[in-house]
């Protein structure tokens, strides 16, 4: 088995099996976003004490690339601090995932980063937007 086959199954275990896959009552940031490409919707709660998070769970409807990114990128930051969390980019996200990408399967893989993003910085949006490196 090449390891193509081992990162797609890891893919796909996420995606059928996602981690932190819910909502939390009354998180300290909630971000929604979504992909009108391909329809993916995705919100991020998190729970945050002394800066960093300390729980986290992300709900919506998407592809199995930006439902398993964001199962990873969950798993990923539980138990980093706020700036650990802004440091995380779009080069991180792609190794997490394992799998060349092409340009609309990879705003599907960011959108969880995005929508994170979104909630740390405290901001809807941002000069640049379109730009895939965040």
């Amino acid at each position: 088995m090449s390891f193509d086959d081992l990162y797609r199954q890891n893919i796909l275990d996420h995606y059928q099996n996602p981690r932190n896959f819910g909502t939390l009552e009354h998180p300290d940031i909630s971000a929604e976003d979504s992909n009108p490409l391909c329809g993916d919707e995705i919100r991020i709660d998190l729970k945050v004490k002394d800066g960093v998070i300390e729980d986290v769970r992300f709900s919506g409807k998407g592809c199995s690339i930006s439902r398993a990114a964001a199962s990873m990128l969950t798993e990923e930051i539980r138990g980093k601090t706020l700036d650990e969390v802004k440091r995380i980019g779009r080069d991180d996200v792609l190794e997490m995932l394992g799998i060349e990408l092409g340009p609309v399967r990879l705003k599907c893989a960011l959108l969880a980063l995005k929508t994170l993003k979104v909630g740390v910085y405290g901001v809807r949006g941002w000069p640049g937007d379109d730009e895939e490196d965040r």
